[in-house]
């Protein structure tokens, strides 16, 4: 189904009608649609078809009498009565997760959700943190969202999660609270063939002759490459733009060029897989990991334990990363430390 098909003309409707016949995951739909201003988009991201959310937003166009979107090339935009109807659905969405804070309270931690969204370099290291949270409140429901930083902070904007895992803090554009948990280094990888494997402090200019395998825009780890270069008075030779760590790894392997990601992304394979960190001058680069929230949101008694348990387990994280490379140079750097207000 075509997405201008669920954009309708306007109708009178009797009283009462969109509150007998609107449902819930009508709401959601058009709530993800207005946020992302496009059916595609927003289907993707409820794991729906594009038929699906454009069924789902008809139905809702008719029980509200009024169209809701206007079609602008191959996205929508919201009619007058669209927006009013998301500032409604943001009151009922916040109304519900300011319920379910008081359900968990009376459930105690026995019982209860958490939602993570986190960048994609986070997940080499939230699954395992998730499972050993699990482990002490095996009942929590959880949920993972694993997305690149541009999507990761649309969610935050939205206030979808309970929790959000970023290398990098947003610009200002959201109010937010900042908790600094563990160290993140970037790293230069190459193939174990590489000519400059084994050679030690290596000057960046010749680093940048070589050819790089970058992420897609809307990554972190892209904006860090480019801005390392921009600092050393280089551009870099981009061969390739991969949307996904693993497939640059493969490529890097593959001899196609060289890379610069998160020491995190080689926690499974280690020092005896087939890549090698070069010894690169003013590498590593130390960034940090954050654990964030909305400033007004009212965290469950779920987000508040895992919080704790996320910071206090940046212990672990350090020991991890040295099994990882064991020729790395850990710092008292970077510690825990109180949130951060922004």
């Amino acid at each position: 189904m075509p997405e201008n098909s669920a954009i309708q003309r306007n109708s009178p409707s009797p009283p009462g009608q969109l509150l007998r016949h609107a449902t819930f995951r009508q709401l959601q739909v058009f709530e993800a649609v207005y946020r992302l201003g496009s059916f595609t988009k927003a289907a993707e991201e409820l794991f729906l078809t594009q038929p699906t959310a454009s069924t789902q937003i008809k139905k809702l166009t008719e029980a509200a009498g009024i169209s809701l979107f206007e079609q602008v090339g191959r996205n929508v935009k919201p009619t007058e009565a669209g927006t009013h109807l998301y500032q409604a659905c943001r009151q009922v969405f916040s109304a519900l997760n300011h319920l379910e804070v008081q359900f968990d309270e009376l459930k105690g931690l026995k019982r209860g959700r958490l939602r993570l969204a986190v960048i994609t370099t986070a997940k080499y290291l939230t699954p395992e943190m998730l499972g050993d949270f699990s482990v002490l409140y095996p009942d929590i429901e959880l949920s993972l969202k694993v997305t690149n930083r541009d999507r990761v902070i649309e969610r935050m904007s939205a206030d979808e999660d309970d929790l959000y895992i970023l290398s990098q803090a947003p610009d200002n554009e959201i109010e937010a609270e900042i908790y600094p948990f563990a160290p993140n280094p970037l790293v230069v990888m190459a193939p174990k063939h590489h000519a400059l494997v084994g050679r030690k402090h290596i000057p960046f200019e010749e680093i940048a002759k070589e050819p790089f395998i970058i992420r897609e825009p809307g990554s972190g780890i892209r904006d860090a490459t480019q801005r390392v270069f921009k600092d050393a008075g280089f551009k870099p030779k981009i061969r390739m733009e991969i949307g996904s760590n693993e497939a640059i790894k493969h490529a890097v392997v593959g001899g196609l060029g060289l890379s610069i990601l998160s020491l995190h992304s080689l926690a499974l394979e280690g020092s005896e897989g087939p890549l090698t960190v070069l010894d690169v001058e003013g590498f590593p680069i130390w960034r940090q990991w954050y654990l964030m929230h909305r400033k007004n949101r009212e965290l469950s008694f779920v987000a508040k334990a895992f919080l704790r348990f996320a910071i206090q387990y940046e212990i672990k994280i350090r020991e991890r990363m040295l099994r990882t490379w064991p020729g790395l140079k850990l710092t008292e750097e970077h510690e825990p430390s109180v949130a951060i207000q922004r």
